[in-house]
């Protein structure tokens, strides 16, 4: 549940989600007006409701609403349509992304495109939903399946049960409709509410796999397609996959931080090289598995061993994040006296756990069976200590009330050649490894900029301007490189 790093999301509660859905209409927007103000807002920003079916297998049942928002270019006269921002988590919420890439998008992409976001179906503004999870449910600790000090999952199998009824109990019919099959289909009725023969879009993280779904299920309305930060498509496993694929990103992103913190050993105090500040981190979170150290306004109040790769993992998204990172270490190292923490509003919390476990588990049929998931964590923490069996670990999807409604998709390589995929080497959330995958599925459809860089999210992201520069060109003149490429 790789959004738990990025909450902003606002939650609800069911009685919202059965306001929401109404009667039966046709995809189409309503009139564009000025969306509700807030920090970071861009005055251009206009926001509309669109409703599409609550479950596409009965179209002409009850619908759910559908928050659009945009910023129309300023240029009509050099226009081509517009560029779609697909969101990741899943569960993330996307409606001002428009407010916020506008400051960043070259004026070349901003003068052909009108910039367009949306909050995905349960998420933010758009039916939003909430499986009602108590407090002690809400702990990143949990909702990233991370198992106890000792490595027994008992707890995680109790948690997943519980997360599961709870969301059977609370979550309202939306719960059992959110899919990636169904992202999908809401973004054609995006489209279509536009007015566009055809759509681009730009799709980071978990929208890298809503976008390759959209583009083997409609492939003839797709325009450019860029695809950030890739997942891998494993039509069998789909997030289970993702899920372990923790293992890799962090093994890999790890030294960059180890690396960094090196070379301010006379600040952090962490190690004079890379392999020493990886040490001192195993035995830190090893220390505070036996002995954790307070830390009010934390869930839980306290820094154990398992927030502590919490809050690495999560520090390994950017460079940004490592100056945090290296002194909370510090400090539990030497004074105990610990930063404020960081802990996401339990409103948001309950938003994203609902929407992220949803997809996840309709997707896909996950294993069930306890004595199978604790062998591999007991591999799997001999094997990545940095990660301690967290990515093969067990979560509600084990007991998840309802089996999938429909099979996942295989993403292939019939349509048109409009897919750029751009990837970092060293991504802790979605390896390189798994961006391969994808790139192997599109075959020919697609081309592949490798960045030689850290972090999560690549375009405008990272200050690489040969990887910059190959996503422009492509937005602004529909040409792939003739071959993949190394940045």
């Amino acid at each position: 549940m790789r959004n738990l790093a990025r909450l902003s999301a606002t939650g609800a509660t069911a009685a919202l989600l059965a306001a929401s859905i109404v009667a039966p209409a046709q995809a189409a927007a309503t009139s564009w007006s000025a969306c509700p103000g807030g920090p970071g807002v861009d005055a251009r920003q206009e926001c509309a409701t669109l409703q599409v079916p609550l479950d596409y297998q009965a179209a002409g049942g009850p619908t759910i609403s559908l928050a659009v928002s945009r910023i129309r270019t300023a240029k009509p006269a050099s226009r081509r349509g517009v560029l779609l921002l697909i969101p990741g988590g899943p569960g993330s919420p996307g409606l001002n992304r428009p407010s916020a890439l506008v400051k960043k998008l070259p004026q070349d992409v901003l003068d052909r495109y009108d910039i367009v976001g949306f909050d995905p179906r349960g998420v933010g503004q758009s039916s939003p939903v909430s499986c009602g999870l108590e407090t002690r449910d809400l702990s990143l600790t949990r909702l990233k399946p991370y198992p106890d000090a000792d490595g027994g999952i008992a707890e995680n199998a109790a948690w997943s049960r519980r997360i599961a009824e709870a969301c059977a109990r609370n979550g309202g019919p939306l719960i059992r409709h959110i899919s990636t099959r169904n992202e999908a289909r809401d973004i054609d009725g995006i489209r279509r509410a536009l007015g566009e023969r055809k759509i681009s879009y730009w799709g980071v993280s978990y929208g890298t796999y809503a976008g390759a779904v959209y583009a083997t299920m409609f492939p003839e309305r797709t325009d450019r397609v860029v695809l950030d930060s890739n997942d891998d498509p494993d039509p069998n496993r789909v997030a289970r996959q993702w899920l372990a694929n923790y293992t890799v990103g962090v093994e890999d992103r790890f030294p960059d931080f180890a690396a960094w913190a090196a070379a301010r050993d006379g600040e952090y105090g962490l190690g004079t090289d890379a392999a020493a500040v990886r040490q001192t981190f195993l035995k830190l979170a090893a220390d505070l598995d036996r002995e954790p150290l307070p830390w009010p306004g934390a869930n839980p109040a306290e820094l154990n061993g398992n927030l502590l790769r919490e809050t690495m993992l999560n520090a390994l998204y950017s460079d940004a994040n490592f100056p945090m990172l290296a002194g909370l270490m510090r400090a539990a190292l030497t004074t105990g006296e610990l930063p404020p923490s960081n802990t996401p509003p339990a409103a948001a919390l309950q938003n994203t756990a609902a929407t992220a476990g949803a997809t996840m588990c309709n997707d896909v049929e996950w294993p069930d069976s306890v004595a199978a998931h604790q062998r591999q964590v007991a591999r799997d923490r001999i094997a990545h200590p940095l990660t301690a069996g967290m990515p093969v670990n067990m979560g509600p999807c084990a007991y998840w009330p309802v089996k999938p409604a429909e099979r996942p998709v295989r993403v292939g390589s019939h349509g048109p050649a409009n897919v750029l995929l751009i990837q970092n080497l060293r991504d802790p959330s979605t390896p390189y490894s798994g961006a391969l995958k994808m790139r192997q599925a599109f075959g020919q459809r697609a081309r592949m900029v490798s960045v030689d860089s850290g972090g999560h999210g690549v375009y405008l992201a990272n200050g690489n301007a040969c990887g910059d520069r190959s996503v422009t060109d492509f937005l602004t003149t529909g040409r792939l490189p003739l071959h993949d490429k190394n940045c």
